[in-house]
C-alpha cells in the first residue's frame, strides 16, 4: 500500500473520470485516476464525434488525448493498466482501492468504470465497429442519412432508436429473434404504425437473427437467418445498429455499494452520492445515466464538486436532496 492518502481516487479514465479528475485536480485536491486499459473508454473507439457542445467535429482518440493532457497539467496522476478489483471502507473512514497487488487509499472515491455494449458476437462485428457497426442511434444516426441500415433488438431502447433512425436513413430494417417485442405497448404500436404507412421506410423482420457482418472497410451486407425455417440470406445494407442493452462494468463493486439487478450503481441523481459515505458515482455505470458523452462529462463535474462538500463537512452526506428524497430512499 502506498503511504500517502489521496483526496480522491477516480476509478475509470473515460470522459466521466477525466472530467472529474480535471475539476478535482484544478481545485488542488490530490487526485489519482485508475484505468484498467488506457484512458478513453468507449469514446476512444469512436471515429467521429459531432454532438459534443462547442466542438464541431473531432475523433474519440483526439478528444481523449486533449482531456488527458489537460488533466495531467493540473497534477492529477493517471495509472493505466491498473484494474480496480475491490474497494473497502477503512477504520479511519478512508477508502481502500485494490488493483492487483497494489492498494491505494483516499478520503473519497468517484466510481466511473463505465458500461459496455452487449455485442452479438458474430463474425465481422469487431472488425467493422465504427465502420458501419454502431451501438448508439442517438450518436450515429446522422452519419447514415440516405442509407439503408439494419437494427437488432426488441426492447424499449431498440424500438426508440429504430424510430429515431427512420428520420435519417432511407430504409431501416429491424430484426428481432422472437415473433413479438418486449418493449412497452405504446412503442410497439408506434413502430407497427410507422411500418404500416404507405411507402414506409421501415421494415420489420420477426424470428430473424444476424449471423455475420460483411464488407471491406465498411459494412456492405448482413447475414440473416430465419430461426423458424433455417433459411439464410445475404442482406445488403450500409450499417448495422445493435441494441442489445448495456452491461455496467461494476462486478468488482458487489457487496460494497448497492447495485440494481442489472448491476448499475444506485445513487441519488442530484448529488451522485452512493450508499457508502465518501463514494460518488459518475457516467454510464449509474442508474438514470443518459449514456452520452456530454452527460458523462457533466456527471464527472458534479461528482468532483460534491466531494468538496463532503471533505468540508462529512455530515453533509446525510443531508437529503429534498423533502421527497432522503438518503435512505435512494
Amino acid at each position: 500500500m502506498t503511504d500517502s492518502v489521496y483526496d480522491v481516487i477516480i476509478v475509470g479514465a473515460g470522459p466521466a473520470g477525466l472530467a472529474a479528475a480535471l475539476y478535482s485536480s484544478r481545485d488542488r485536491f490530490k487526485t489519482l485516476v485508475l484505468e484498467k486499459f488506457t484512458p478513453g473508454g468507449q469514446i476512444a473507439t469512436t471515429n467521429r464525434i459531432e454532438n459534443y457542445p462547442g466542438i464541431i467535429q473531432i475523433d474519440g482518440p483526439g478528444l481523449i488525448e486533449q482531456m488527458r493532457k489537460q488533466v495531467q497539467s493540473f497534477g492529477a496522476e493517471i495509472k493505466s493498466g491498473c484494474e480496480a478489483s475491490k474497494l473497502e471502507k477503512l477504520p479511519d473512514r478512508n477508502i481502500a482501492v485494490y488493483c492487483d497487488e497494489d492498494k491505494f487509499a483516499a478520503k473519497t472515491v468517484i466510481l466511473a468504470p463505465g458500461s459496455s455494449y452487449r455485442k452479438l458476437g458474430i463474425p465481422g462485428e469487431e472488425d467493422l465497429r465504427g465502420a458501419g457497426v454502431s451501438y448508439c442511434g442517438t450518436c450515429d444516426a446522422p452519419f447514415f442519412t440516405g442509407k439503408h441500415v439494419v437494427t437488432v433488438g426488441g426492447g424499449n431502447t431498440a424500438l426508440q432508436e429504430t424510430l429515431h433512425l427512420t428520420k435519417y436513413a432511407r430504409k431501416v430494417t429491424l430484426i428481432h429473434r422472437r415473433d413479438q417485442f418486449r418493449a412497452t405497448k405504446v412503442l410497439v404500436e408506434e413502430l407497427k404504425r410507422k411500418a404500416g404507412e404507405p411507402n414506409s421506410s421501415l421494415i420489420i423482420k420477426y424470428s430473424t437473427v444476424a449471423t455475420a457482418i460483411k464488407g471491406r472497410g465498411e459494412v456492405q451486407s448482413v447475414g440473416l437467418k430465419d430461426v423458424k425455417t433455417g433459411r439464410e440470406q445475404d442482406y445488403p445494407c450500409d450499417g448495422l445498429f445493435v441494441f442489445a442493452g448495456m452491461e455496467p462494468n461494476t462486478s468488482f463493486l458487489k457487496g460494497f455499494v448497492e447495485l440494481t439487478e442489472k448491476g448499475f450503481v444506485k445513487c441519488d441523481c442530484a448529488y451522485l452520492r452512493t450508499t457508502v459515505p465518501g463514494v460518488f458515482v459518475a457516467g454510464d455505470c449509474r442508474i438514470g445515466a443518459a449514456m452520452q458523452l456530454a452527460t458523462a462529462v457533466g456527471d464527472g463535474v458534479v461528482a468532483a464538486m460534491m466531494l468538496k462538500e463532503y471533505l468540508r463537512e462529512p455530515s453533509w452526506w446525510n443531508e437529503p436532496v429534498s423533502d421527497m428524497l432522503a438518503p435512505g430512499q435512494w
